[in-house]
């Protein structure tokens, strides 16, 4: 799934009557996916010594933040839905790093805690951003620009989803 960094983008308006919307290598859509394949690669790299997967980093990030939230805020956190989102805790939980306790309040809650192992964990992960940064090739600036962009991005899409048409600024 390697992309080419080197590849010439054609506009859309350019040749062949338009066919140039159509290359695979135009595509924004196609441009994230093969950013997110680069993604889950380095993370593997770097979350192999921790024992975790890249989603299970991404529960742990969630859980280094306010410890004791329930399923469904990790899963609106994180866009995932229950079925995704409870193997993985179990798994989480088999690994000793995290709990599963339903809520006393409301026993239809399931709130998941850190374990003391868990919490350690958090001491070992501080590293990753700065290691995924070096990775990038990208600055601190560059890479907070990009954010800010992408975020702009799902929230118009998002949007437009749910208008069923896309936005006035498209």
């Amino acid at each position: 799934m390697a992309r080419s960094t080197g590849t010439r983008r054609h506009s859309a308006a350019g040749e062949n009557g338009g066919d140039a919307a159509l290359r695979l290598d135009n595509q924004l859509c196609f441009a994230v996916y093969a950013a997110s394949h680069a993604f889950n690669a380095t993370y593997k790299t770097l979350l192999e010594p921790l024992g975790l997967t890249y989603p299970q980093y991404l529960v742990m990030l969630v859980l280094w933040q306010g410890d004791g939230v329930t399923v469904t805020a990790i899963g609106d956190r994180l866009g995932l839905d229950s079925g995704t989102l409870t193997p993985l805790l179990k798994r989480l939980e088999g690994a000793g790093l995290a709990t599963r306790l339903r809520d006393a309040a409301d026993e239809r809650r399931v709130r998941i805690g850190l374990t003391p192992a868990g919490r350690a964990l958090k001491a070992k992960a501080r590293g990753i951003p700065k290691q995924l940064l070096c990775a990038s090739g990208m600055s601190l600036d560059q890479v907070v620009k990009l954010l800010g962009q992408l975020d702009r991005l799902a929230v118009s899409l998002r949007e437009s989803d749910a208008s069923g048409s896309p936005t006035e600024s498209a």
